[in-house]
């Protein structure tokens, strides 16, 4: 609380130090005073104090060495100046060195000295609240929602935090709900840039007109309803980070604009005419194989190497089971912070269910079907009975030898065993679809049909 703040009063002039703590004292704070700038700096060891109003002028130690002593000794509180001459000078050295204000003594300064003193001691709140604020932040958005043990997630993790530490243009990969936007907070949340804006942006829900004026701004007047001069999402981003998901589905045209701006870091309000400087890194996302769009002419090549700095791959969740459980967990302690409810636990079934199903939508569709099993259990275990009905009733494709007494769905299996086959080929080939082709002893026109039929997405 502002009121029982810490403040150390140091002033060679009994009168004036002698006021200024009683005034101070009365408005409910705890007053140190001292001196001298020397005891104050040896009060100053014992006690933590938010803030220090020191005079400017006094004898073997002034106000402004006492200030750059108490910041080499990692001071974090404000420091307020008082001196009875003005200096312009001075004044500058004061501010300069960190000071927050500086007050001259007037006849009437105790009540200016009031103001500013309360005015110093609510900056540092909300500079402390900020600070809170950001830590918690990092605690959701820094690793915490990327959750996995397996070997491929642990690479990913160890990629972000190395990526997190530059400023390169970032390209990632992956199927719809493996969580690229996660992917592309980590890293911004990580780097240098996170306390300024994270800046995300659909490009495929929107036209191309309405996707320029809303990345790059308008003046007022360059179309109809254009009342006001507005920012673009590139200006808001400043100093931070632009998040450009599904970049695949923008036009060509605008993938000329987008190249410039990578090129040049400058953009152009629509209706406008000034060149504006922007600072700020680009991540952009896609479920879509770009190599192949760049083959068939649908996306420029330039652009294409321009975002593909550093590349990132996020594996799908059928390419890591072993998180699975680990996840299903997280949302289920997530979802009883949110609902009041307090299920301990999944069931040996559910579990065995989960593990053992697909998920061609990935995490987000694991979160779906947690949510929905969630609201509908009633007991302190959540059972498989309420899990969605194509993951309750699926499971791994298993070679068989006969088939067993009770039946077998043949087209699911054998589609199953197709999908397991061609996604182990392309593991094992590193993604090279020629290579996954010529292992599976097909052609690869036939290898790209059964990924189209089975949804699988290429690299």
């Amino acid at each position: 609380m502002i009121e029982r703040a810490k403040i150390l009063v140091v002033d060679d002039e009994r009168s004036i130090r002698e006021l200024v703590e009683i005034v101070l004292k009365k408005e409910g704070f705890a007053v140190t005073v001292a001196p001298n700038a020397i005891e104050g700096l040896e009060r100053s060891k014992t006690t933590e104090f938010d803030l220090v109003v020191s005079d400017i002028n006094m004898p073997d130690m002034s106000g402004i060495d006492l200030l750059r002593e108490l910041r080499t000794n990692n001071f974090t509180g404000h420091f307020i100046l008082l001196t009875a001459f003005a200096s312009a000078e001075t004044a500058i050295q004061a501010l300069k060195m960190g000071a927050f204000d500086y007050i001259i003594k007037t006849e009437n300064f105790i009540e200016e000295l009031k103001l500013v003193v309360y005015s110093a001691l609510e900056n540092r709140r909300l500079r402390e609240e900020n600070t809170y604020l950001r830590r918690e932040f990092r605690k959701v958005h820094g690793m915490g929602n990327l959750v996995g043990k397996s070997q491929k997630m642990q690479e990913l993790f160890k990629m972000i935090e190395v990526v997190s530490a530059t400023n390169s243009t970032v390209l990632i990969t992956g199927e719809s709900g493996t969580g690229k936007e996660l992917v592309a907070k980590a890293i911004h949340v990580n780097s240098q840039r996170a306390d300024a804006p994270f800046v995300s942006v659909n490009c495929g829900a929107f036209t191309d007109t309405l996707l320029e004026s809303e990345l790059f701004g308008y003046m007022k007047g360059s179309f109809t309803g254009a009342a006001t001069n507005k920012k673009g999402l590139f200006e808001v981003a400043d100093k931070g980070t632009i998040f450009l998901d599904e970049v695949g589905e923008t036009s060509t045209a605008m993938q000329v604009k987008l190249l410039r701006v990578l090129q040049e870091r400058m953009i152009r309000r629509v209706g406008g005419t000034e060149e504006i400087a922007v600072d700020v890194r680009v991540i952009a996302a896609t479920n879509r194989d770009l190599t192949a769009m760049v083959a068939e002419n649908e996306f420029r090549e330039d652009l294409y190497y321009r975002i593909r700095v550093i590349p990132i791959q996020i594996p799908p969740l059928r390419h890591r089971r072993d998180d699975v459980p680990l996840l299903a967990n997280h949302f289920l302690t997530k979802f009883n912070g949110m609902m009041g409810k307090n299920i301990q636990r999944l069931s040996k079934e559910a579990l065995q269910k989960m593990e053992t199903y697909d998920w061609p939508g990935n995490v987000r569709e694991l979160e779906n079907a947690m949510e929905r099993a969630y609201i509908l259990e009633t007991s302190g275990e959540l059972s498989a009975q309420h899990l969605p009905d194509n993951v309750s009733s699926t499971s791994r494709p298993r070679t068989l030898d006969t088939i067993p007494e009770e039946g077998i769905d043949l087209e699911g299996y054998v589609a199953s065993l197709q999908r397991r086959y061609l996604e182990e080929a392309l593991d094992r080939t590193g993604g090279v679809q020629v290579k996954a082709a010529e292992l599976l002893r097909m052609s690869y026109r036939s290898f790209r049909h059964y990924m189209q039929k089975h949804g699988i997405e290429g690299k």
